[in-house]
């Protein structure tokens, strides 16, 4: 089975969860027996996926590709056109996409893959143009839509007429999550027997690989020794991520307990917004901003961590609560995270309730009991999802397109 995967980025060079995704599903679909080429749009060493042929669209480098692109910002984005925009000077992300889109058609011409798989709006418009000149199947996986990363706000309306044309074009549909697939059904009309929910998973054998440094937040280690609770939080600083409510339920949990600290890794456009709003709330000596983490300080960050909150106020999947549970912290999820659809030892709340939040942290910081058995049950919960399912999903779902079969 010869898959064409276009994505957006891969590990090392990821700067969210969309490539992480990409690689395992991958990597697993590599062990059941498929040949995948798959186009990144940008130059760059992958040491760790030599079982995947990986072609990059572009001679930019990943930083200027995640950098100066804005990836994820849509609102940055140039409302134009393929048409319209320069792909020779790639100053802009529709420039990139074009020049993207162009590489695609080029490598189709001598090379027809049995299906096309698009991840996220980004290489939509490619895997639409590869299905137009092959007529091979296209999948498009939906990581999220610009109604999640806008958060409360419409966001980008070309990024919408993008995500409208491929769901429609798509012969098949994947959701990361039953939340994801009525994203999809209310907001673009698209029937619901078009879409599969397949849930994305953790590798728990490359989690394992790393020992735990103490020294990386040695202040925070301190704290601990003195009986404080690290809540932490990893992601984008975007507006889709819920974090200035997670921040005024900060300064709500710390007038009801005094020992907790919180510990927030990343980076984005709301950094500033936060400290200012850490400042405002008295609270900037218990909120630690660590900047972009990766490698080391990321795995860290997790082992810190004795409560993990994901606060968004819309998140299609959240790999990140999975790898949180891996590292023995206990959960709160906003009802609004799609990764409480195979979690359930976990505290859940409704993003804006910033006193429900509180609660539960305070709850589980002053109950040692409680925050042992969130912890020890959820180990079971995690462990019952892997990649090989995903892949066998997949591989499924190639085979019947193959095979003339749609559902």
């Amino acid at each position: 089975m010869n898959i064409l995967m276009l994505g957006w980025e891969l590990p090392p060079h990821n700067s969210g969860g969309l490539g992480v995704a990409c690689y395992y599903m991958s990597k697993a679909l590599a062990l059941k027996g498929a040949k995948i080429d798959f186009v990144v749009p940008y130059q760059a060493h992958h040491p760790d996926a030599r079982f995947m042929t990986i072609h990059a669209a572009t001679k930019l480098g990943p930083l200027h590709r995640n950098g100066l692109m804005g990836s994820y910002d849509s609102k940055y984005l140039k409302q134009i056109g393929l048409n319209e925009a320069d792909s020779v000077a790639l100053t802009d992300m529709r420039g990139v996409q074009k020049r993207y889109v162009e590489f695609v058609e080029e490598m189709v011409k001598n090379n027809k893959p049995d299906a096309i798989h698009a991840h996220d709006w980004l290489t939509m418009e490619a895997g639409m143009r590869a299905k137009e000149l092959t007529d091979a199947p296209l999948i498009v996986h939906v990581h999220a839509t610009e109604f999640d990363r806008s958060g409360e706000a419409f966001g980008n309306p070309i990024v919408h007429e993008i995500e409208y044309q491929g769901l429609m074009m798509a012969d098949r549909i994947i959701a990361v999550s039953n939340i994801t697939k009525s994203i999809i059904i209310k907001k673009y009309g698209i029937p619901a027997d078009k879409i599969e929910v397949v849930h994305n998973a953790i590798d728990v054998a490359s989690m394992g690989e790393h020992s735990y440094d103490r020294r990386t937040y040695k202040y925070l280690e301190s704290l601990k020794d003195e009986g404080y609770t690290v809540i932490t939080t990893i992601t984008r600083f975007t507006i889709q991520k819920g974090l200035t409510h997670f921040v005024r339920a900060a300064a709500r949990a710390c007038e009801k307990h005094h020992k907790l600290v919180f510990l927030l890794a990343g980076d984005g456009e709301q950094r500033d917004e936060l400290m200012r709003l850490s400042a405002e709330l008295g609270i900037s000596d218990k909120v630690f901003f660590t900047g972009f983490v990766r490698g080391k300080q990321w795995r860290d960050a997790y082992n810190i961590a004795d409560i993990f909150v994901m606060s968004s106020v819309s998140e299609p999947f959240g790999l990140t609560a999975l790898e949180a549970a891996h590292h023995n912290a206990a959960l709160i999820i906003s009802r609004q995270s799609g990764v409480g659809e195979v979690l359930h030892s976990i505290f859940r709340y409704d993003f804006w309730d910033i006193d429900v939040l509180a609660d539960q942290i305070v709850g589980i910081a002053t109950s040692p009991a409680l925050a042992h058995d969130l912890k020890a049950n959820i180990k079971h919960e995690y462990a019952r999802i892997s990649w090989s399912d995903v892949a066998h999903q997949c591989m499924q779902m190639y085979s019947n397109m193959k095979s003339g079969v749609t559902v």
